[in-house]
């Protein structure tokens, strides 16, 4: 069983883990109280240890510093993640709540269109969207990389 610090999905699909994170995120009503529920949902990633957060693992493209660590067990991926600023861990820890624990397949199945879609990408400043799109572009990438079980 994969533990600290990559993140178990709390959902059995990454469709389901979208749909989830939707309605929770659409609770509130002005885009500050969902900063505050992405920056909550990033305060509640687990601890990213200080020795992964090396410049291999550092995602390019991104204003703020932004780490992610893969790791295969069976056939699924699972995904450690941090950054420097609060808001942008809150991103991580969105797009880990997706992906992480799913197959290649289903991640490649999977694009980050749904953050588009809510605003999101729009809501953020254009370095900041353009540093989830890296991220959700690693992700990927990983997932392009690695063979199902």
């Amino acid at each position: 069983m994969i533990g600290a610090p990559f993140v178990t999905p709390d959902q059995p699909s990454a469709a389901e883990a979208i749909a989830q994170l939707r309605e929770e995120l659409f609770l509130f009503d002005d885009w500050m109280d969902r900063y505050q529920f992405i920056i909550e949902l990033g305060q509640s990633l687990p601890a990213y240890p200080d020795a992964l957060k090396t410049d291999d693992r550092l995602v390019p493209g991104c204003q703020s510093r932004v780490w992610l660590e893969p790791i295969q067990d069976g056939d699924k991926l699972y995904f450690a993640g941090a950054s420097d600023a609060a808001i942008v861990g809150g991103l991580v820890a969105l797009l880990l709540h997706v992906y992480s624990g799913r197959t290649p397949d289903e991640i490649r199945a999977t694009p980050a269109n749904f953050l588009k879609d809510w605003g999101l990408i729009g809501a953020l400043s254009g370095n900041r969207g353009n540093g989830v799109a890296a991220m959700a572009e690693r992700i990927q990438r990983f997932a392009s990389r690695t063979e199902a079980g």
